[in-house]
């Protein structure tokens, strides 16, 4: 534990700006100087005390309820004193430095981002999983988002990590008795069933990984650029899945220059919709700069609406130029991101007909009647990987995802070794401890300081 965390810390812990209420927090191991000098007197344990807050001259600051939450029975594990005061900034401001003076003494300090939770996390109050699930809550933007991290929250996703460890470990242990003891006649691994063991177990992560995805994708959404060539209705698009006009809409081609974006919800997943200029050769400099900054969003994106124009399919240079779009579409790729063909004005050519290009996903629909848009968005739902009203999601992040991979990868090298029995027992164990080793670095039982550091450091103050 760092030096740091020894010392006594106080933040203001409601939002900036006017309110009825505003609480300022203050966590340490002893706050009995800090409680005496702004509240006059001592307080009953957890019991909420209206009372005047004192200035160091006597006077009040303001008037409100004060709690004092004896360690380890409150949030940081530590003792918190909490004062719920008008929620005027300045009246904050002026009780959060009446703390600090109070705790000069014992070297009481404003609070950074995070570090009430991180106490809790120091302090064993929760694991890593459940601090990152309160960051999440506070910022979820869905109700299917804030039901997710209220689950991870409430320690479901680390109950899940638990039990996958817990397998793993008893594993473990029937290897190294193999390992310790290779003159028993006893076959340990074959007498405990290590292969089924191992199979289970690998079925059981496949369940927890699907989860943590359907989270992932909760809190983080996906990005999604709508390319294409010049007037083939890509800003009409935008409008219409946002349901506003956003982007400016004109007959004249190459309207749209820059970047347009904006975040939209189906089903409660984050949609980052972006509307990108119009991809044709041009001299016009500021349009070639748009054109440049529409492929390196291209390259960025989790999936891609190319966008066509049913009324302009028989022209010869029109069908050249999505040709020529197909084409650095897939060298620019390789074939790692979705592409949906997205046949647009079927209101003014309801009888023509697009042929998709190959290995995309395609959709006909008109941007100006709404027709299709129902199943454009069902498409990208699934192309996501999306699974409708998923109430067991976790609201997981993208390392946990990234640690569950390493340890399906680690499980598989696993079962390749068992089956080569005795030879391969030492590269058997040494997959499964680093199998285990990746699903602690999810809940923290294994992790280093910086990956603290950059978790807790994205929590607003005061939490």
């Amino acid at each position: 534990m760092l030096s740091r965390h020894s010392q006594p810390i106080a933040a203001i812990a409601t939002a900036p700006g006017r309110g009825a209420v505003g609480i300022v927090r203050v966590s340490g191991t002893s706050l009995d100087l800090v409680v005496q000098a702004v509240c006059g007197r001592s307080l009953k344990p957890r019991e909420a005390t209206y009372l005047p807050f004192r200035a160091s001259d006597g006077s009040a600051i303001d008037q409100g309820l004060a709690i004092h939450f004896p360690a380890p029975h409150s949030y940081t594990g530590e003792d918190v004193l909490e004062l719920q005061a008008h929620g005027g900034t300045v009246v904050l401001q002026l009780l959060l430095a009446r703390c600090v003076e109070a705790g000069a003494a014992i070297g009481l300090r404003v609070a950074g981002p995070g570090e009430f939770t991180e106490r809790a996390f120091l302090n064993d109050k929760i694991d890593l999983a459940q601090a990152e699930a309160i960051a999440d809550l506070i910022d979820a933007s869905t109700e299917a988002a804030a039901r997710s991290a209220s689950r991870s929250m409430t320690g479901e996703f680390s109950s899940e990590i638990h039990a996958l460890r817990d397998a793993l470990i008893h594993l473990r242990m029937l290897v190294e008795a193999t390992l310790d003891f290779p003159e028993e006649e006893i076959d340990f691994l074959q007498q405990a069933d290590a292969r089924g063991q191992l199979e289970r177990l690998q079925q059981a992560l496949a369940r927890v990984m699907q989860r943590a995805r359907q989270g992932a994708l909760l809190r983080e959404g996906i990005k999604v650029v709508i390319a294409g060539q010049p007037n083939a209705g890509k800003s009409s698009l935008l409008n219409a899945l946002a349901g506003a006009e956003l982007a400016i809409v004109t007959p004249v081609a190459g309207t749209t220059r820059d970047v347009v974006a904006q975040t939209i919800q189906i089903e409660g997943v984050p949609l980052h919709v972006i509307d990108t200029a119009g991809l044709r050769e041009s001299q016009d400099t500021i349009e070639r700069i748009g054109i440049e900054r529409a492929w390196g969003q291209i390259e960025s994106a989790d999936a891609v609406l190319f966008l066509h124009d049913l009324t302009r399919l028989q022209q010869a240079d029109y069908e050249a130029g999505d040709e020529r779009i197909a084409q650095a579409l897939a060298a620019k790729l390789s074939g790692k991101v979705p592409v949906i063909d997205v046949w647009n004005k079927l209101d003014a050519a309801p009888s023509a007909k697009g042929q998709p290009m190959a290995g995309h996903e395609s959709i006909a629909l008109s941007a100006k009647t709404g027709a299709g848009l129902d199943g454009l968005r069902r498409k990208l739902l699934a192309v996501a990987g999306w699974q409708s009203a998923p109430e067991g999601a976790f609201m997981a992040r993208e390392r946990h995802v990234q640690a569950l991979k390493r340890v399906d990868v680690h499980l598989a090298e696993a079962a390749a070794h068992l089956s080569a029995r005795a030879q391969s027992l030492e590269l058997l164990a040494e997959e499964l401890r680093l199998a285990q080793n990746a699903l602690n670095e999810i809940t923290g039982a294994f992790g280093a300081d910086d990956l603290l550091g950059v978790i807790f450091s994205g929590f607003c103050i005061g939490k």
